[in-house]
């Protein structure tokens, strides 16, 4: 939510920062439920794992802070872009490392094309 705060212009509403946090939180949280009901002994491995990459796929979407000129709505585009490249190639880690089934890392992948069209679809009309 403070990638969202933080660049409250970007929104129409308070109401579609709100929806558009709740889509990008809703894909961790289905991926932590999925992990909690059917995962056995990988289970705490899996989540401590997926709970890394989101937190570095967070912190990736602040890069923008580190740019002396400010680009606008091109510098949040390239955070988001960043943080999305980033966090498939570590998901995938994660997925391999927790020694899970790959299809733990194809959802993600799934949930993540789901978000993306979610938020450019409601959150931005976009598309």
């Amino acid at each position: 939510m403070g990638f969202i705060a933080s660049k409250s212009w970007l929104y129409e509403s308070i109401s579609l920062m709100i929806v558009s946090g709740c889509i990008a939180g809703g894909k961790w949280a289905i991926q932590l439920i999925a992990a909690l009901v059917l995962l056995r002994e990988q289970r705490w491995v899996f989540i401590k794992n997926m709970g890394l990459v989101c937190l570095i796929g967070s912190a990736a979407l602040f890069i923008y802070y580190f740019f002396p000129v400010s680009w606008g709505f091109s510098i949040i585009t390239i955070s988001v872009g960043f943080s999305i490249t980033l966090m498939i190639g570590l998901y995938y880690r994660a997925v391999r490392k927790s020694n899970v089934s790959i299809y733990w890392f194809w959802s993600w992948i799934v949930s993540l094309l789901v978000a993306v069209c979610l938020q450019l679809t409601i959150v931005f009309d976009v598309i």
